[in-house]
């Protein structure tokens, strides 16, 4: 390995962390501020990222409770989603790259991706319907305008993964004749 490639390996794994870190953060502060809310309903105006529902929880409270069950669910898969990334960088040994780890953490990875775009679409559709029966929404869309990007970034990731399955065969096929 190169020198620029091990010190653009090193800058990925930073960039990773910081973006772990941040969506860390940031599924804290929903959590927190969901406790809270339900401890305190008068800060619903005033949750994380000025996401106000104040008005579906008075009005249907059950619905407030699955629109932000979707905001968790998504926020929480990113967070583990950045996790196994920063875990197959840890391992990822770039002079022996076909390894039995490196093939499941992609396949991981691709899982993680493809749960965030199913659930990043259906919680759009399921806003969508809530907006059509007259309740105030549509700030929470935020939270899941990439379901599709994630979802074909999944197939790409599932492609890489396969990929390495042949690898691993090749690489064990290649040791074994040597």
């Amino acid at each position: 390995m190169t020198k620029n490639s091990a010190l653009v390996f090193k800058f990925l794994e930073v960039v990773a962390w910081i973006i772990f870190v941040g969506v860390c953060i940031e599924t804290g502060a929903l959590i927190v501020n969901f406790v809270y809310s339900l401890w305190n309903p008068l800060v619903l105006k005033n949750l994380y990222n000025k996401l106000d529902l104040s008005d579906l929880y008075r009005r249907r409270q059950y619905l407030f409770f699955i629109i932000y069950a979707f905001i968790l669910s998504i926020s929480l898969l990113k967070a583990f989603l950045f996790y196994e990334v920063i875990k197959l960088i840890g391992k990822l040994d770039l002079q022996k790259p076909f390894s039995e780890f490196v093939s499941l953490q992609i396949n991981r990875i691709s899982e993680f991706t493809l749960s965030i775009g199913v659930i990043s679409i259906v919680a759009k559709e399921v806003v969508k319907n809530i907006a059509q029966k007259g309740y105030d929404v549509n700030q929470s869309n935020d939270y899941w305008t990439d379901g599709v990007a994630f979802i074909l970034m999944s197939a790409v990731l599932f492609i890489i993964a396969t990929i390495f399955k042949r690898g691993i065969e090749l690489q064990s096929e290649n040791d074994l004749t040597v």
